[in-house]
């Protein structure tokens, strides 16, 4: 989801990588950005299908079935890789996929979008914990205090304290989609172990089609107003083809989004993506202010950049153990290198 593909790693980069780990590491923050850039745009893109009539959850079986389909040549050649690896592209299509948007939904009926959003953005403490307690290896303190940052600027963000409700389903079911986030996090990177490397085109396209299966069964398309999709709707006072919203929400938000986040989390770690993933937050308020005229508070704004401070102090962590005096009491092998 070598020096290319695991930066966290301590052997020499592979030939042809030049730079070295840190180039790497440089590639996986840019394509960590496009990848946020892409994810928090799609709301601003869903919102005028949904006033126009559809329903959440049909934007969401579009997104992914869409994206599913574009990727269908993909799994054929990637055919192998179903008997290869069957139980990640089964993990990444259920969780990555189909589990944090259904989560994420189902939680929205019940709690504010805010609460929602800033729960399933835990996501990055999560998976710091991960690492920290079920892997056994070692995080930074900057690491940690990216985290912290990145989620509590994130609450300024979502202005979460504008409509609390403590739902005890809405809770549990926005959790659920922060802990399906941290399985798209891990299995990108156990993606990329070893010789059995999975190829991430391979990874995407079946994790699409088993999420479309899945979120078949839950969305119901047959029940959807498809004649939405044949006007137009509006945005901040514009027409825009309805179509062209939803290509944008599947070759943009969907297939270059979960392409750029699983070669980002390869070169960087899961949790330092992960709180980078953070900036979709950020992305999403400033793209529904610029296109849909829904304006910045003052707490957004400084919510804003304490996210932005929080990501460059977790991406700018130096791995602990990695022979330049680190802390780690026991040198890993370089196959178990902790991560940053």
């Amino acid at each position: 989801m070598a020096a290319a593909v695991r930066s966290h790693q301590t052997e020499a980069p592979a030939p042809g990588v030049g730079g070295g780990p840190a180039r790497a590491r440089n590639i996986g923050l840019v394509l960590a950005l496009i990848s946020a850039f892409a994810f928090g745009g799609s709301g601003v893109a869903a919102k005028p299908l949904i006033s126009a009539g559809l329903e959440p959850l049909h934007v969401t079986w579009l997104r992914v079935a869409g994206a599913a389909l574009v990727m269908l040549p993909v799994t054929w050649r990637h055919r192998r890789l179903l008997l290869r690896r069957p139980a990640l592209l089964l993990g990444f299509g259920l969780l990555a996929v189909a589990g944090v948007q259904a989560c994420y939904f189902a939680a929205l009926s019940r709690i504010p979008v805010g609460v929602a959003l800033l729960i399933e953005y835990l996501a990055p403490a999560l998976v710091l914990g991960w690492v920290r307690f079920v892997q056994r290896k070692p995080v930074t303190r900057a690491a940690a205090l990216g985290v912290v940052l990145a989620v509590g600027g994130l609450a300024c963000v979502v202005e979460v304290w504008s409509g609390l409700s403590f739902d005890p389903v809405g809770l549990v079911l926005a959790l659920g989609a922060a802990c399906c986030q941290v399985g798209y996090f891990v299995l990108s990177d156990h993606g990329s172990d070893g010789e059995d490397a999975a190829d991430p085109l391979g990874v995407i396209a079946y994790g699409l089609l088993i999420g479309a299966v899945l979120l078949t069964v839950v969305a119901r398309p047959w029940e959807m107003d498809w004649a939405v999709l044949g006007g137009s709707t509006d945005m901040a006072g514009t027409r825009v083809p309805a179509v062209l919203l939803l290509g944008w929400i599947v070759l943009i938000a969907t297939v270059l989004a979960y392409l750029t986040g699983i070669l980002s989390v390869r070169r960087l770690s899961p949790q330092v993506a992960g709180v980078v993933a953070c900036l979709e937050a950020v992305i999403a308020t400033v793209l529904a202010w610029v296109l849909l005229d829904e304006h910045l508070t003052a707490p957004q704004i400084v919510g804003g950049l304490v996210v932005l401070a929080g990501a460059f102090i977790a991406q700018s962590a130096t791995p602990k153990g990695d022979g330049t005096g680190g802390t780690s009491a026991d040198a890993p092998a370089p196959d178990r290198a902790p991560c940053p």
